[in-house]
């Protein structure tokens, strides 16, 4: 009732232990603070927040145009509901060093498990877009061990995410893992991969976990969970997902409404008072009311 029954280090310690067990962990994007309850229910290892999925919310495309304040109210919001670990998309670390420090501090106190930062320069683009710029080594480098110097909780997960991949090859996106790892970060998060081969071959180049992007109309194939345990990958998101299926299904609800004048046709498909009250705990509410209200008057 009211919010997760964990501390944020103690889901960050579950983060970090799943991302060492040698078991794929699967992270579905939570759009919601419902969402992630069901994320939960459905037993994930954990839910993603995505910054594209932030900004599609808000109406805006996703080109860096989403504050600080903005992510990590939504990021408070999603991981206060849910005993599963968060990753959030801190983007670029929305501003130089000093920004990504006080960034950490933010997401920190929002209750996240693990925060990814990346490469690209300001604005940013979508990982899966063409015509993304990254900056220069020295400057991606001073982002992760801006972040590592500034966390507080030595459990808080820092990733980095490198979209050099698509800029200037798969060998460049190997030599920047490195010096990213080297920087001091605890993952890598090497975007819009072409192939399992080149997750294996970043596998290989790293040591500390790698994480996989399963976005749909993407880079990447969209690669089955074993095919990506089998290379060796640690962990996999699918960051856009149910909020595109849930848009197909309000549009296509929308389009029913407005042919047919009703929507009875569709009530089959949709969730239940009773799954929806369920999900909501609704019966721990009442029993704290009735537990509370006790008086009857004269």
């Amino acid at each position: 009732m009211l919010s997760t029954t964990t501390t944020p280090s103690q889901r960050r310690q579950a983060f970090r232990a799943g991302l060492a067990s040698g078991r794929l962990q699967v992270f579905p994007g939570a759009f919601t603070p419902l969402s992630v309850r069901l994320i939960q229910d459905k037993g994930f290892d954990g839910a993603y927040i995505s910054g594209a999925v932030m900004a599609a919310e808000l109406g805006l495309p996703d080109i860096g145009l989403t504050t600080l304040s903005e992510v990590a109210h939504r990021a408070h919001q999603i991981s206060r509901m849910s005993d599963l670990p968060t990753l959030v998309d801190a983007d670029t670390g929305f501003g130089e060093p000093m920004n990504v420090a006080r960034t950490i501090h933010e997401l920190e106190d929002a209750g996240v498990a693990g925060l990814h930062l990346e490469d690209q320069v300001n604005p940013k683009r979508c990982g899966h877009l063409d015509g993304k710029a990254v900056v220069d080594l020295d400057t991606a480098v001073k982002r992760i061990r801006a972040a590592v110097d500034a966390r507080r909780d030595p459990d808080l997960v820092i990733m980095a995410r490198t979209d050099i991949r698509g800029v200037e090859g798969m060998d460049a996106a190997i030599d920047r893992a490195k010096a990213l790892e080297a920087a001091g970060a605890d993952a890598i998060f090497p975007e819009a991969m072409a192939t399992l081969a080149e997750f294996e071959q970043m596998r290989k180049a790293v040591s500390v976990p790698i994480l996989a992007n399963m976005t749909e109309f993407g880079k990447s194939e969209l690669f089955t969970h074993q095919q990506l345990a089998d290379v060796g990958v640690n962990m996999v998101i699918h960051p856009v997902s149910l909020l595109r299926v849930a848009f197909g299904a309000i549009e296509r609800a929308l389009d029913t409404l407005q042919s047919t004048g009703t929507l009875d046709g569709e009530v089959p498909t949709m969730q239940t008072r009773g799954r929806l009250y369920d999900l909501l705990d609704y019966e721990a509410y009442n029993a704290f009311d009735a537990g509370i209200f006790t008086y009857t008057g004269l």
